[in-house]
């Protein structure tokens, strides 16, 4: 009798859909304070410009480069999920400026949010995933000589 009561309770437990699913929540933050506030702490040199896709770029673009993407994850725990979101997309702009360096191009262009392969453009606004323990952003662009 005991073990066909343990048999159909772990049957049970097996059989239970699983509620507790891993938190994804998505958020549209402003791009352009993020990447004022990177200057300011130095995190940005300044030396690249970044437009997401919809913004105008001041002067005319003499060359473009092959389109190239980030996508950065940082921990979550003990922070708000803009806060994790805004340290992710400073990852982001860092390697979009250390590529664009590399390709002696002074800006980034036609940015746009490319979450699972899923483009979201919008000329203000970033997309980013919050869980639990990790937030990420994945943005792709294309570095440019802006004059």
């Amino acid at each position: 009798m005991r073990k066909s009561l343990f048999a159909l309770s772990a049957t049970a437990l097996l059989a239970t859909p699983v509620t507790g699913v891993a938190r994804d929540t998505t958020h549209y933050l402003d791009f352009q304070s993020v990447v004022q506030a990177a200057i300011a702490d130095g995190q940005l040199d300044g030396t690249v410009s970044f437009y997401l896709k919809g913004q105008k770029v001041p002067g005319a673009v003499a060359r473009t480069f092959e389109e190239a993407l980030s996508n950065r994850k940082t921990n979550a725990f003990g922070k708000t999920d803009e806060e994790a979101c805004n340290w992710a997309l400073r990852s982001v702009l860092i390697a979009f400026q250390e590529n664009a360096k590399k390709n002696g191009a002074n800006a980034v262009i036609n940015l746009v949010s490319y979450y699972k392969k899923k483009e979201y453009a919008n000329p203000a606004k970033f997309e980013c995933h919050a869980g639990a323990a990790v937030a990420g952003a994945a943005l792709k662009g294309q570095a440019a000589i802006v004059k």
